[in-house]
């Protein structure tokens, strides 16, 4: 680690939970990105300066000006451009030492699967079900830590799923393919704040995951009712009929 490294992550790197062992995992390590709205944003951002070495985005969408009340990683003069484009502008110019890897795409079958394959994390900021159950399944396949994120009107959710752990429910665990497709934010609408309290704990999971810091929510669910500004954590176990991750 170079000296203008320890400079800049010095506050992470005095943490004992972390020192220059954790720090250094996270330089080396990649995290897959898919959503780059109102979930991805603060993650990507909290990751890029934490130190994470290589962030892979994907995201086949363009910004909006609808779009900017909540997705803090776009600026007004992004609009018109894929986000992921947008995005990696504004994270080279908060940490220029973080490899960005752009997938204007929508990653599907095989190229999700490398994916997931290529990253030690993977951080679920998408807005439908059929894309967070074949995130799920990829994950379970390559063992790769999923920290999934969801956000609706004035209340979020976090928890993570990690088929390293053989106690570790799967997100379809959770949910079953006859949930709502249609419960999105562009529907149904959300508080601006809410992204980012729930991004942000995407981004720590995940920091705490690659450089082994505390532990993981594995096996809770976090659910967060902004209005009255509570949490509630539920426990989660596995589904011992579950399609994806009971042989």
């Amino acid at each position: 680690m170079q000296d203008q490294q320890l400079l800049r992550y010095s506050r992470q790197i005095m943490l004992p939970e972390v020192d220059i062992a954790g720090q250094q995992a996270l330089l080396d390590a990649r995290v897959l990105i898919i959503g780059m709205g109102g979930l991805g944003s603060p993650s990507a951002l909290y990751c890029a300066a934490a130190g994470i070495g290589t962030l892979a985005l994907s995201d086949f969408d363009e910004v909006d000006l609808s779009n900017l009340q909540r997705q803090i990683v776009h600026r007004q003069n992004s609009i018109g451009q894929p986000k992921v484009v947008s995005a990696k502008t504004m994270l080279n110019e908060l940490n220029p030492e973080c490899q960005i890897v752009t997938l204007p795409e929508k990653l599907e079958g095989d190229a999700l699967q490398e994916q997931v394959r290529l990253a030690d994390v993977v951080l679920d900021c998408s807005d439908r079900f059929s894309t967070r159950f074949a995130i799920n399944a990829a994950c379970v396949a390559e063992r790769t830590p999923l920290v999934s994120g969801a956000a609706i009107r004035f209340g979020g959710q976090l928890a993570v799923f990690d088929s390293r752990e053989e106690s570790s429910p799967c997100y379809r665990c959770l949910y079953d393919d006859s949930d709502d497709e249609a419960m999105r934010c562009a529907e149904s609408g959300v508080i601006s704040p809410l992204v980012g309290v729930i991004g942000s704990l995407q981004a720590l999971e995940a920091i705490k995951l690659i450089s082994g810091a505390g532990s993981s929510t594995a096996g809770r669910l976090l659910i967060f009712d902004a209005l009255d500004t509570q949490w509630r954590s539920m426990s989660l176990s596995k589904d011992p009929a579950c399609p994806v991750c009971q042989p």
